[in-house]
């Protein structure tokens, strides 16, 4: 079939997500960036990234287009990532204070960009005061955790993969999915449930705009043998149905984006409607392999179907979160194996999808990095020669990244990758169907070829790929009627005789 055969009979649909709407002071491009405080831009030069430096870098965040910024943890922890709590209302002293944390969301919220922070709620750290409290069987806090009864298999592998139950001080066994110091909090009590609605109510007070929720299926899905339990995912669902609700009481517009690592659609699903969205883990897989082996491996028919399900099971009104990688994955710059064309061609796909789109601090440079975790949360390059003012040295780097992979190096190239995010989250506040628009596959004959439409109340365009290191010329079809290269990734797209010719790794946006 022609690929856009179809694009005139096409119904307009319209907007699929109230949620997408912004205030008028508000980036419109619906992308996130996260951040990782302690590796991004250090105000007291102490090594250590903090929220006065992030706010010192809210000009270039807002340079880059964005429409809001994720935390990761800012709570007080015991360790460097701080996925272990030991208070849910408190600040990171590292990071700063709660002055200066209030600082920096009314200078991103002057400049219209929302600040999301991690809730981390599915577990605490063995340090915090209530876990040391439940190790006493009388004290209250010893049923907010979930400790093993008589016939608890004390060798069952968690969800996660390693050891579910650990041995206590006290000599009882309680549940850690991720790890020992990472104790699982019990949400069939129900003054757990409060206080963890009261802890978002909390911060919401303070003025954030939402949460990245941490490990959000493992609430309840605490064993293998609960990865696929229907009675576990209805305990999830009804909790964070729960949450949302209680939320709302103080924020009606709280956006809830919830960590759900399945690599199955029909295992995301669910999740809308009690949450705004959760992250598309399986479109980040199918858009890095889809590069690197410069086919389509089905990303349109794979988002389509995914869309629908979503569309069916929220009443119409769902929104998604592609990405690339995060911080629990190699940067995507690495899995391309330092392939500049593909990692182009990589940010080109990701920030032509809908719904609202995350970006890893460092992916807009191309820095590298490979497990371990340190290794790819390490210091964000700003200068050239990989020293200056503001500078986190938290860490060295572990990767080979030159001088070229630089803040300071990338503003003066207007051809360099960090020029082309700008250009591409641009597009995004230019074409509102490039955020909001429902998307129609269009398949097309040639594998190295991806294409759909997007089209929402305001505009219908067509998004055409080529994957390959190769020209393609992708016919149109007759009934196209396209008559304009609206955007171009890269100059010599040319559109003629109801087709377009499109250069290696070339992304255009037709009207």
């Amino acid at each position: 079939m022609a690929v856009a055969a179809l694009l005139l009979s096409l119904p307009v649909h319209a907007r699929q997500d109230a949620s997408t709407a912004q205030p008028a002071a508000q980036a419109s491009s619906g992308v996130y960036y996260e951040i990782f405080v302690r590796a991004f831009y250090d105000s007291k030069g102490n090594g250590v990234g903090d929220f006065n430096g992030i706010t010192a870098k809210l000009d270039y965040i807002k340079s880059l287009g964005v429409s809001g910024i994720w935390l990761m943890p800012i709570n007080p922890s015991p360790s460097y990532h701080g996925y272990d709590i030991t208070d849910y209302e408190g600040i990171n002293p590292q990071y700063g204070t709660m002055q200066d944390f209030k600082h920096l969301l009314d200078e991103a919220h002057k400049r219209g960009i929302k600040v999301v922070m991690d809730m981390v709620i599915n577990h605490t750290s063995d340090q915090h005061p209530w876990f040391k409290a439940a190790l006493n069987p009388n004290d209250p806090h010893h049923d907010w955790y979930v400790w093993a009864k008589p016939g608890s298999d004390l060798k069952a592998i968690s969800a996660t993969g390693g050891p579910a139950w650990h041995r206590a001080r006290n000599g009882e066994y309680y549940v850690g999915v991720f790890t020992s110091a990472m104790p699982d909090l019990n949400y069939d009590n129900p003054a757990v449930r409060k206080e963890m609605i009261d802890v978002g109510k909390f911060w919401l007070r303070q003025g954030v705009d939402g949460f990245r929720l941490d490990a959000a299926q493992h609430i309840y899905d605490d064993l293998r043998t609960d990865m696929d339990s229907p009675v576990a995912l209805e305990k999830n669902i009804a909790w964070w149905t729960e949450y949302h609700r209680g939320l709302e009481a103080i924020d009606p517009n709280v956006w809830l984006v919830g960590e759900v690592a399945r690599h199955n659609p029909d295992d995301l699903t669910p999740y809308m409607g009690p949450l705004n969205t959760v992250f598309n883990f399986p479109v980040a897989t199918q858009l890095i392999e889809s590069v690197k082996q410069e086919r389509n491996l089905g990303i349109g028919r794979g988002l389509a179907y995914t869309y629908a399900a979503y569309r069916a099971h929220a009443g119409g009104q769902f929104d998604d979160a592609p990405f690339l990688s995060n911080h629990d994955q190699d940067r995507v710059m690495s899995q391309l194996e330092g392939n500049m064309a593909h990692m182009r061609l990589a940010a080109a796909l990701l920030l032509t999808l809908p719904g609202h789109p995350f970006i890893y601090y460092g992916e807009e440079l191309g820095m590298q990095g490979s497990k371990p975790d340190e290794d790819i949360r390490e210091p964000m390059r700003w200068y050239r020669h990989g020293d200056g003012p503001g500078l986190a040295r938290w860490k060295g780097w572990s990767t080979s990244d030159g001088p070229d992979v630089s803040v300071e190096a990338e503003q003066a190239d207007p051809d360099s990758l960090l020029n082309l995010y700008r250009k591409l989250i641009g597009w995004r506040e230019q074409v509102s169907a490039l955020r909001d628009g429902a998307l129609h596959n269009m398949p097309a004959d040639d594998p190295h070829v991806l294409a759909y439409t997007l089209q929402d109340a305001q505009s219908r365009v067509l998004v055409v790929h080529n994957l390959s290191r190769e020209t393609r010329v992708v016919p149109l079809g007759a009934d196209a009627h396209v008559a304009t290269i609206l955007l171009q990734s890269k100059s010599g797209v040319a559109l003629a005789s109801g087709q377009v010719s499109l250069p290696p790794y070339a992304t255009a946006i037709l009207q």
